[in-house]
């Protein structure tokens, strides 16, 4: 028997407002996998081949010239070649670009970062800024599109969301590059986290949705019926997948898949995913539409904020075990799967 597959939808352009045929392809995808992709989805070719250009370009730079832009715990934006998941040192390095509501300002204006993250650091790489202040701009657009197809697919108003995804948003994009070899030599490695078994290990992303490209190299996969599939390379098209927020708008109507990364012995790999995310005042707990007749309330309230910089500290180090979603069951069907685990 052949393995099910990641489902593909056309969207048409999404300059439309999605159709009801639409709305009921994505819940229908994001209850079974948790993950689909998108084509025609309005970004274009020549703009993502920039961003492509420009991520190689970052990563091409020598390891000194990386640092120089290096996160801390203090500062979650800029790059890192020590990134955990469910506390195991992952195979990769990242770059982490936070939403900038305003490009024209300082990126160190206010208006233009939050305390908790710090602020965006850019590495001196022509036209790197822009690109990427553009593609984040674009994604944006996308998830506010795909956003609204979620809200309906729970019966909800296209709109009832939007107000938690206005200026204040704190969607970030991430580089990834996944070396054949530990970036880290011998001296650091032996003081931090050992690499565990994955390029990146499985888990699920914390926010609302992710939008993600990736080369031809493959590597993803996603857990359904627990059994990994891969999410097959598509030239030009973008993969999405549900985050626990949206698991918990859902009342675990929409699943928070879990996700990895297998490590690579051929060729190096990149991928860029773009976590779309709330203002940090944001609190979330399922929405009236999702709530059956018969069922109830799965979650009690969670403050985005607060859920996030645990999180962020999970992965920034080795603090303990990571939030869940699962640690704010008020109750759950016998029979429901823990995604967030």
């Amino acid at each position: 028997m052949s393995r099910p597959a990641v489902p593909i939808l056309d969207l048409g352009g999404a300059a439309a407002p999605p159709s009801a045929e639409t709305v009921d392809a994505v819940a229908a995808a994001a209850e079974d996998f948790g993950f689909f992709q998108v084509v025609n989805h309005g970004l274009s070719s020549a703009q993502l081949a920039t961003v492509w250009d420009a991520t190689h370009s970052f990563f091409a730079q020598t390891m000194d010239e990386k640092r120089q832009i290096l996160r801390t715990k203090e500062n979650s934006r800029g790059y890192y070649d020590r990134e955990l998941t469910k506390n195991a040192r992952d195979l990769k390095e990242v770059l982490d670009i936070a939403h900038v509501p305003h490009p024209e300002l300082a990126d160190d204006h206010p208006t233009n970062f939050h305390t908790v993250d710090g602020v965006n650091q850019w590495p001196d790489l022509e036209g790197f800024r822009t690109t990427f202040v553009e593609y984040l701009q674009a994604c944006e657009r996308l998830s506010h599109w795909l956003l609204q197809a979620f809200c309906r697919g729970l019966g909800e108003h296209a709109d009832h969301l939007a107000s938690s995804f206005g200026d204040e948003h704190t969607s970030f994009v991430r580089l990834n590059y996944y070396p054949l070899h530990d970036p880290l030599d011998k001296t650091e490695a032996a003081a931090v986290t050992a690499l565990g078994d994955m390029a990146l290990h499985h888990h699920s992303d914390a926010g609302a949705l992710t939008l993600l490209i990736q080369d031809d190299v493959g590597g993803l996969q996603v857990e359904h019926n627990d059994t990994w599939i891969d999410v097959e390379p598509i030239e030009g098209a973008i993969v999405i997948n549900t985050g626990d927020m949206m698991q918990v708008w859902s009342n675990d109507r929409y699943q928070a898949a879990l996700h990895r990364v297998v490590p690579r012995t051929d060729r190096v790999r990149y991928s860029l995913p773009y976590f779309f995310n709330p203002s940090y005042s944001t609190d979330y707990f399922p929405l009236p539409g999702s709530i059956g007749v018969g069922d109830s309330p799965r979650y009690g309230l969670i403050n985005w904020g607060d859920f996030r910089q645990a999180r962020a500290d999970g992965d920034f180090a080795d603090y303990g075990a990571e939030v869940q979603i699962s640690d704010f069951y008020i109750s759950r069907p016998p029979t429901s799967v823990d995604c967030g685990m």
